[in-house]
């Protein structure tokens, strides 16, 4: 909660919840055993408050009512330091996803009002497969705490049906073989006086990821009849994470829904017991990806010779929706190369959101050089680095003024390094540019210094950094040019030495 001004944040403005779920046994053990190690107890018992503002047994709006309320059911102090507090309780639900807090100016009034809207805890399943989550939540209780909190979550499979495998046949009946509807037309009367007694407000539009856009009806139209993967495919009807997996592959190697069916129709997509094989259907898909561009180049060269110079109208560019905001802290400028074609926020939200083979083509007014698309094809699929941090790494290499170390090793040198820091989100990997540019401008105004003051630098090479020289001076005997004279008995004495050491005494 962003409270800039702590005395509009008292216990005299009022405030109201609203919320469209009700907890339910899993929900409640998941707010007693996984959210609350992470935010607090004092958090745990806000959202408890503020949830039954409402009935249980209903959802909806909860009546106007001073903060006072809040203050008292937590037992804080109706002071500077009791409000901070409040505000703070109610930033870490926020930031785990429990809450979201508005604040509502009344017109022509100077009246404030808060609206506290809570959201469901998530399900065993989603939370575990939220990583910075499941690593918050590490950092608090310890590894093998989450791994004994996951299995008092999930009951196991049989230990007879695991072994086995068999394989599933769907027998669902779906609602139109059983049911039918009534040829009546549609009673817009009915539907005005149910929109006018919702207690819920409308459900905000959230911009949906990009996709390819096919749906399952194309799929399964176009998909054999008699193939062994037929069943599987089915499943996916019910399977919406499927379904966007698919729809997000297809998109990102411009795959169309008969390359989608050729695929999904090849032995290996699925296991044993229906499962999608996301890695492997994505290297299949990124060969096909691949091979279409080599024959898009040649299809285009053959085009060319039989063209007298006309070219093919330029193709739409393509824009993602807003959907990951990018800060204002964590944005980079634009390289040269776009200059003109998009200001900062657009070309910090495609490098946010596009999949890296179609944000390196932005780099290219034709296509992309087949050396560099292994690259950061090797890059995607063997390093695992996420999308946004190859899009930050493309615009690393790509987007500077002095690319002339652009080649295959510092482009690997670049990815291993990022690897070895762990750099997975595109925050970080931002940090990791930025550091790397002050440190190239440090070095260049070093190496200009020395260019500068050549006499300087070989001083240095010679003096330690805190002014003293980093080898000993040995002591020089100078020859004086006289030399002593040795007697008759003494030289006799060196040659029976000599003779000794020989071995001839």
């Amino acid at each position: 909660m962003r409270i800039r001004n702590i005395h509009q944040f008292t216990e005299h403005h009022r405030f109201y919840m609203y919320r469209d779920f009700s907890l339910s046994g899993i929900d409640l053990k998941m707010l007693q055993l996984i959210y609350q190690p992470m935010i607090g107890a004092v958090a745990a018992g806000l959202y408890q408050l503020l949830y039954y503002q409402v009935e249980s047994d209903r959802v909806g709006y909860s009546g106007l009512e001073p903060q006072r309320r809040l203050f008292l059911g937590l037992g804080l102090e109706m002071n500077d330091a009791g409000r901070r507090q409040l505000a703070d309780q109610a930033s870490r639900l926020e930031a785990v996803g429990l809450l979201q807090s508005s604040r509502l100016i009344v017109p022509d009034g100077e009246d404030v009002i808060y609206e506290y809207e809570l959201l469901p805890p998530q399900s065993p399943l989603e939370f575990f497969r939220n990583q910075h989550l499941t690593m918050y939540l590490r950092d608090q209780v310890g590894k093998y705490t989450v791994i004994h909190l996951r299995e008092q979550f999930f009951a196991p499979e049989p230990d007879e049906l695991a072994q086995a495998e068999p394989a599933k046949e769907n027998l669902s009946v779906p609602f139109y073989e059983l049911f039918e509807l009534g040829t009546a037309a549609i009673d817009h009367e009915l539907e005005q006086a149910l929109t006018e007694i919702a207690p819920a407000r409308a459900p905000v539009a959230r911009a949906a990821a990009e996709t390819a856009g096919i749906q399952y009806g194309e799929i399964i139209m176009r998909f054999p009849r008699h193939s062994a993967n037929r069943p599987y495919v089915e499943k996916l009807r019910s399977d919406t994470e499927g379904m966007a997996t698919l729809n997000y592959i297809a998109y990102k190697y411009s795959l169309k829904v008969v390359d989608l069916c050729r695929l999904l129709d090849e032995d290996g997509i699925f296991t044993v017991r229906g499962e999608l094989l996301e890695d492997e259907l994505q290297l299949r898909a990124n060969r096909t990806y691949r091979q279409e561009r080599k024959r898009e180049g040649h299809r285009q060269r053959v085009l060319a010779r039989m063209t007298t110079g006309t070219t093919s109208s330029e193709q739409e560019e393509e824009e993602l929706p807003d959907e990951h905001g990018v800060d204002s802290n964590h944005r980079l400028d634009v390289p040269a190369q776009l200059t003109g074609r998009c200001d900062i926020a657009q070309y910090n939200m495609l490098m946010r959101n596009e999949p890296h083979t179609r944000f390196l083509q932005r780099f290219f007014p034709g296509a992309v050089p087949e050396w560099m698309d292994r690259v950061f094809e090797r890059i995607d699929l063997n390093y695992r680095l996420p999308g946004p941090v190859i899009n930050v790494l493309i615009h690393y290499v790509l987007g500077q003024a002095d690319n002339k170390r652009v080649n295959k090793s510092f482009i690997d040198a670049v990815a291993s390094n990022m690897l070895l820091k762990q750099v997975d989100t595109f925050e970080k990997a931002v940090s990791y540019v930025r550091e790397q540019d002050a440190k190239d401008v440090q070095t260049e105004q070093q190496e200009q210094r020395k260019r500068d003051n050549p006499a300087g630098a070989a001083s240095r090479r010679n003096t330690g950094w805190n002014g003293g020289r980093r080898k000993p001076e040995l002591p020089i005997i100078d020859d004086s040019g006289e030399k002593a004279d040795i007697s008759e008995e003494e030289l006799e004495e060196l040659r029976q030495l000599a003779r000794k050491l020989d071995g001839k005494g």
